[in-house]
C-alpha cells in the first residue's frame, strides 16, 4: 500500500469493494455473538461504562467549546500516524469526532473511516458538527466491536486508554480488527503531566500511560510500541500489530 490507488473505473470498484468488505465485517461481526464480555473486576468510575456514560453524556453539547483549541493538535497526530490513501481506520472512543475529518483527509476518498463511541449524545453531537460526513458512527462499545478480525488497517484512540475497563482486554479487541502489521495511536491533545495539573493531581509511577507501563501493557495485547512522545503539548504513543 505504498502508492495512492489509481482514480479510475477500476478504481471505483476498489472503493466500492474495501467499503463493501468494511461493511460486511460489520454486519459479520454483530450476528456472531460468540465472544465473551471481559471477566468484571473492581472499577473506578473513569472505568466503569455506565459511569462514562453519564459523564460525557451529560457534557457531549458543549465538549467541543470546552476545548476549542485542540483540532491542530488532531491534525498533528493524524499526520503523524502514517495513514495511506485507502486505508481503513477506527478512530475508537470517537467521543464528539474531532479527528473524523483529518482521518479521511489523510486516507482519501478511496479509504474508510469508522468512529466508535459508546455514549449516543457524543456521537449526537458530532453528528450536529457534520462531521458524519467525513466517516460512519457508530455507537459500540470497544470493548466488543462489531467488526470482524483483521478488517482494519489501523486504529486512532483520542484520551481512550484512561477509560478502558480492562486495559489489556481491549487493547487486545482492537488488535483483534487490525490486519497484521496494521497500526495503532493513542493520542491526548496535551501530555500526561499537564493533564494532571488540568485535574489537580499529581503523577503516580502507576500511571497506564507511562511508557514502563504502557509498553509492556501494548506487548501482552497484540502491539509493539514503535514511538512514544509526552510533551506539554500532546501525548503521541504509536504501535504496530504484531502477528
Amino acid at each position: 500500500m505504498s502508492e495512492e490507488r489509481t482514480q479510475d473505473h477500476t478504481g471505483d470498484r476498489a472503493q466500492d469493494g474495501t467499503r463493501d468488505r468494511v461493511r460486511d465485517g460489520i454486519r459479520d461481526g454483530a450476528q456472531d455473538g460468540v465472544r465473551e464480555p471481559a471477566r468484571e473486576r473492581p472499577r473506578d468510575q473513569t472505568r466503569d461504562r455506565g459511569h462514562v456514560q453519564e459523564f460525557f453524556g451529560a457534557r457531549a453539547a458543549g465538549w467541543d467549546g470546552k476545548f476549542p483549541g485542540d483540532g491542530p493538535a488532531f491534525t498533528t497526530a493524524v499526520g503523524e500516524f502514517g495513514l495511506r490513501p485507502g486505508d481503513r481506520v477506527l478512530d475508537a472512543g470517537c467521543g464528539t469526532g474531532r479527528a473524523l475529518t483529518a482521518l479521511r483527509a489523510a486516507v482519501g476518498p478511496s479509504g474508510t473511516v469508522l468512529g466508535a463511541d459508546v455514549t449516543p449524545q457524543m456521537l449526537a453531537a458530532a453528528q450536529e458538527a457534520g462531521r458524519d460526513a467525513a466517516g460512519a458512527l457508530l455507537l459500540a462499545d470497544v470493548a466488543r466491536l462489531p467488526l470482524r478480525d483483521g478488517v482494519l488497517d489501523a486504529v486512532f484512540a483520542a484520551g481512550l486508554i484512561a477509560h478502558l475497563p480492562d486495559p489489556g482486554a481491549n487493547l487486545r479487541e482492537l488488535a483483534r480488527v487490525v490486519r497484521p502489521d496494521g497500526r495503532l495511536a493513542l493520542f491526548h491533545p496535551i501530555g500526561r503531566a499537564a493533564l494532571a495539573a488540568r485535574h489537580g493531581r499529581e503523577l503516580t509511577p502507576d500511571d497506564l500511560r507511562a511508557e514502563h507501563n504502557l509498553g509492556p501493557l501494548l506487548a501482552g495485547s497484540g502491539w509493539r510500541l514503535t514511538s512514544y512522545a509526552d510533551e506539554d503539548a500532546r501525548f503521541l504513543a504509536l504501535a504496530v500489530r504484531t502477528a
